[in-house]
C-alpha cells in the first residue's frame, strides 16, 4: 500500500498551525516549530500562497490563513447543526452582553469556531468563523473540556499545555481542578490566559457553547444580565 505523501502532511500541519494561532507567523517561527529547513517552509508556504489557502502580509512578509481556505471551510459550518441551532439566539446573547458571542465545539481537542456575532459597535472587528482555539486557555475551551470523557481528558493533557501568557494554565493538575470548578458553577473564565488585555466568560447550553470576549479592563466576568445558567442563556 502507498504511503502517505510527506509535502501534503507538511501543509496540513502548516495550516493546522496558522489556524491555532492569533498573530500571522513568519517562515522563521514555523520552521521553528515543524523542525524544518527554512526553504523547505517558503516553499509550501509558496504554494499554499499561490492556491489561496495561505495569505502574505505586504508589510511584516507574515502569513496568516487565506480567503479560499476560509471559504471551502463555511461550506461545512454552514451545514453544522451546532450553527443553525445556534443562530437564533446569538444574536440575543450579544445585544444583551453588549460584547461579541462566539459558538464553539471540540475538534482534534482544539475549539473550532463555528459562528461568531460581532460585538454591538462600530470598532474594528475580525471573523474568528473557522478559528482553532486552545482549549486549555479559553473559556470556551474550559467549558468543553470540563464535559469530555477522562479518557479524552488524559489525551488531551498527555499532549501538553503551551504557555500563551503568564496567567495560562500550564500544569494538569491546576487545570483539573480549573475543570471541577466549571462542572461546579456551571461557567468558565479566560482570564488574560490567551491574549493579555482580553478575557472571556463562557457557558455551556448542550450541545451549545458560547463564549462572549472582552477587554480584560472589564473584568471579573460575569456582567449583569450574563446568567449562564438560567433560562436567559
Amino acid at each position: 500500500m502507498p504511503g502517505n505523501i510527506q509535502s501534503i502532511e507538511r501543509a496540513a500541519a502548516i495550516l493546522r498551525l496558522l489556524s491555532g494561532r492569533t498573530r500571522r507567523l513568519g517562515v522563521v517561527d514555523i520552521a521553528g516549530e515543524m523542525g524544518l529547513p527554512k526553504g523547505t517552509v517558503h516553499g509550501l508556504l509558496r504554494t499554499l500562497q499561490v492556491v489561496g489557502f495561505v495569505e502574505q502580509d505586504a508589510e511584516s512578509g507574515k502569513y496568516q490563513l487565506g480567503a479560499a481556505l476560509l471559504h471551502m471551510g463555511s461550506s461545512y459550518l454552514d451545514g453544522n447543526e451546532l450553527r443553525t441551532r445556534a443562530l437564533n439566539w446569538s444574536d440575543s446573547l450579544a445585544s444583551r452582553t453588549k460584547e461579541a458571542v462566539r459558538i464553539g465545539t471540540v475538534h482534534d481537542l482544539q475549539v473550532l469556531i463555528v459562528h461568531h456575532v460581532f460585538r454591538p459597535d462600530n470598532s474594528l472587528q475580525t471573523l474568528d468563523v473557522g478559528s482553532l482555539l486552545p482549549a486549555h486557555a479559553t473559556a470556551l475551551g474550559k467549558v468543553l473540556l470540563a464535559h469530555v470523557p477522562d479518557a479524552e481528558l488524559d489525551a488531551f493533557v498527555g499532549r501538553g499545555l503551551p504557555r500563551f501568557t503568564p496567567r495560562t494554565i500550564t500544569e494538569p493538575a491546576a487545570l483539573r481542578e480549573a475543570l471541577h470548578q466549571v462542572r461546579t458553577q456551571g461557567w468558565a473564565l479566560d482570564d488574560e490566559e490567551m491574549e493579555t488585555a482580553a478575557c472571556a466568560a463562557s457557558a455551556r447550553r448542550s450541545p451549545i457553547t458560547a463564549a462572549a470576549p472582552v477587554p480584560a479592563s472589564r473584568c471579573p466576568l460575569p456582567w449583569p444580565g450574563w446568567t449562564p445558567r438560567g433560562s436567559r442563556f
